[in-house]
C-alpha cells in the first residue's frame, strides 16, 4: 500500500474527504518526525511505540571492490508494534 492508497483507505473508513485525509496523515508524520528529532518517544497504546536510536561508527567494505569504508554513526527511527497491532496481523 502506498500513501495516495492509504489516504483512500482512510478516507473510506473514516467517512473523510480525500482531502481531510491527506492532511491528518501529512500532519501526524510531520508532527512525529519533530517529537523523535527532539529525542521524545511517542506510544500508541495498542498500535505500536516509535524511538529513536543510535547506530555507532563501524567499519563496512565496498561490495565491489572490496576496499575498507568508515560508516558514521547514524540516528534511525524505532518502531514496536502494540499487542492490538499484532493480533490484527495473527
Amino acid at each position: 500500500m502506498n500513501k495516495t492508497q492509504l489516504i483512500d483507505a482512510v478516507a473510506a473508513d473514516a467517512g473523510l474527504t480525500k482531502v481531510d485525509a491527506r492532511k491528518a496523515i501529512e500532519s501526524f508524520v510531520k508532527t512525529t518526525g519533530e517529537q523523535l528529532k527532539q529525542g521524545e518517544k511517542i506510544a500508541l497504546v495498542g498500535f505500536g511505540t516509535f524511538s529513536v536510536s543510535e547506530r555507532p561508527a563501524r567499519e563496512g567494505r565496498n561490495p565491489q571492490t572490496g576496499a575498507k569504508i568508515e560508516i558514521g554513526k547514524k540516528k534511525i527511527v524505532k518502531f514496536k508494534a502494540g499487542s492490538e497491532l499484532n493480533d490484527e496481523v495473527q
